[in-house]
């Protein structure tokens, strides 16, 4: 069964929120399957019964005016909240459909993310997931403007703006082969690392930033052999032996299971910890669908943050 589209709101604040995301009339017009026209008469009403513009009409398309910004806060939380009620109604009739749009980064893609859609697909099997890829750093922002309802990040900085759901705390590592000259120690520096090869992560990703003190502190240590935004490619090349890549423990658990890659806490003075969490828009009630993944998130995160300190705790013994 589908899950319900409710239609109660004016056309005016539907064609708003597809300009505002489509950033262009023709593009909304065509995802609407009504003509330019109908569109631009509708936010010209809706700017008049405003008394301001609500967006800057350049030559590289359409950009929210402050007042834009302001209006766009209030159709993403009137939108959003209309999703919940739907859900609400669906599941008051004993229906498990809807949709859930997440965006995420890449290391969650291996292995977490796939066990917990399994699980959704297998409880809800009517129930979509929609799934983008992106760095920690752009991922507040597609949650903000309601382009997904739920976020993973690693390491991300407060934001009022977002709610956190839950926040597994993991050890980031240096990951190697099992046969690489520092695969048996218990811990390393990124000073030790940096006689070695390195794979390193660019600004997109969190393990940038969390490096950059100790990559600041390590004097004449030369350059990464490749620096990339994709953990999946930084991995590939660890593998490979091409050098020493940077990680947590999620997003090569299939690689440390079959023995494949170790993965060595890295320190600078104490542990450097990475922190995965889920996160939503401040203040929004989650539909039905959303919510139930929201919640397998948490518990699987909660239970893999668990895994590593026993693991941790089995190493030290």
């Amino acid at each position: 069964m589908k899950s319900r589209k409710l239609r109660i709101h004016a056309p005016a604040i539907v064609y708003f929120d597809k300009v505002r995301r489509c950033g262009s009339f023709r593009e909304a017009a065509r995802s609407l399957n009504v003509a330019s026209s109908a569109v631009n008469r509708q936010i010209l009403k809706l700017e008049e019964e405003l008394g301001t513009a609500l967006f800057e009409r350049l030559p590289s398309g359409l950009k929210l005016t402050a007042a834009g910004e302001i209006f766009a806060r209030h159709v993403i939380a009137v939108m959003q909240d209309t999703e919940r009620v739907s859900s609400e109604l669906d599941a008051l009739q004993g229906l498990r459909s809807g949709h859930v749009e997440i965006a995420t980064v890449e290391g969650v893609t291996a292995d977490l993310l796939p066990d917990v859609i399994g699980r959704m697909r297998a409880l809800y099997p009517n129930v979509s997931v929609g799934v983008s890829i992106l760095g920690s750093t752009a991922i507040p922002q597609q949650i903000i403007n309601g382009q997904a309802d739920l976020g993973l990040a690693f390491a991300l900085l407060r934001n009022n703006d977002l709610h956190q759901l839950v926040r597994g705390r993991f050890h980031l590592g240096a990951i190697m082969p099992p046969e690489h000259p520092l695969a048996d120690h218990p811990h390393l520096t990124f000073a030790t690392c940096a006689a070695h090869p390195l794979i390193l992560a660019k600004p997109e990703l969190s393990i940038h930033h969390l490096l950059a003190p100790a990559i600041a502190q390590s004097k004449n240590w030369g350059h990464a052999v490749v620096e990339t935004s994709s953990v999946e490619l930084a991995k590939k090349l660890a593998l490979r032996g091409a050098g020493i890549a940077f990680q947590t423990r999620i997003g090569i658990e299939e690689e440390l299971a079959a023995g494949r890659l170790r993965h060595i806490p890295v320190m600078h003075g104490r542990p450097v910890m990475s922190d995965l969490g889920v996160y939503t828009r401040a203040g929004r009630s989650l539909p039905v669908a959303v919510d139930a993944f929201a919640r397998m998130l948490v518990e699987e995160i909660s239970a893999r943050e668990l895994a590593e300190q026993q693991t941790l705790q089995l190493n030290d013994a």
